[in-house]
């Protein structure tokens, strides 16, 4: 393990996978990441032979967990860097592509999202907990959406003793749900079946909730975003006065450590397959 990795910014996952790298046997260094082994300044890190970024690799136009513009850090990369990265946006993309860059991104691995939806669902499951005054053991809750995510929180909250219920569009899913024994409700009939969940679990990213659906809800019921676009109509819930909670980056901020070693077995495999 000669080559070098450098982790530059991120959050306490990518410190505990910076850790857990190091203690595999690779030269590890790192940049604004507090605790992370070998601190450099970032034109000593540039130095490395493998630039490893956050998940997400950036937010609001930053490298995530730092001050740097990503379009100042991909300009100061070299086309031999082996780079891999979280999430990666189009704008990064474009632009890394036009600089002769070439970014893995690790998030795109189906093992890693399959693995990230189990600490996302126990904290949905935690925000539940903390934001409603009932246990989930007998309340009616609704999940939209049977992908990753869906299908890990429907377990988890079936086996909390919820009552669960799953909306899909696809026949395949409705019957999987049905098999899995929760309620199917399709998607696109939800109409009059939303009058008793005490908390609704969004995992579709786009609208699937409007303001007529919303309001079939009770009042007390809570919304629990935990895609990335909001399944709600958020005019309608703030008029409708629904608890509403952005779930959002659950996996680094309850279980950052699972969420590091979950990093880590795709990260391990990319650097090898691509040597």
């Amino acid at each position: 393990m000669d080559q070098t990795i450098a982790f530059l910014g991120g959050d306490a996952r990518m410190r505990l996978l910076a850790q857990m790298m190091a203690a595999e046997g690779y030269d590890v260094c790192s940049w604004e990441l507090t605790g992370a082994p070998k601190p450099l300044a970032l034109c000593d890190a540039l130095k490395a032979d493998i630039i490893v970024l956050p998940l997400p690799a950036e937010k609001n136009g930053y490298l995530s967990g730092t001050e740097l513009t990503m379009e100042s850090l991909l300009r100061s990369l070299r086309r031999e860097h082996r780079i891999f990265a979280g999430n990666v946006g189009n704008d990064a993309s474009t632009l890394a592509q036009s600089l002769g860059l070439t970014i893995t991104d690790y998030f795109a691995s189906e093992e890693l999202s399959v693995r990230n939806a189990i600490p996302t669902a126990e904290g949905a499951i935690e925000a539940a907990m903390k934001h409603t005054s009932v246990t989930l053991h007998g309340t009616p809750c609704l999940v939209l959406g049977f992908g990753r995510i869906g299908k890990v929180l429907a377990h988890d909250l079936s086996a909390l003793g919820a009552k669960v219920s799953v909306s899909a569009r696809k026949r395949s899913d409705l019957a999987w749900i049905d098999a899995f024994g929760y309620a199917p409700l399709h998607t696109n009939r939800l109409s009059g079946t939303l009058g008793e969940f005490r908390v609704v679990f969004n995992t579709v990213p786009h609208q699937v909730l409007d303001e007529a659906l919303l309001a079939e809800l009770p009042p007390d019921c809570l919304l629990i975003e935990l895609a990335s676009a909001s399944g709600f109509d958020m005019d309608a819930v703030e008029t409708l006065r629904l608890s509403y909670l952005k779930a959002g980056g659950l996996p680094g901020r309850v279980a950052p450590e699972t969420a590091a070693r979950a990093i880590k077995k795709t990260l391990c495999r990319l650097i090898k397959e691509e040597a």
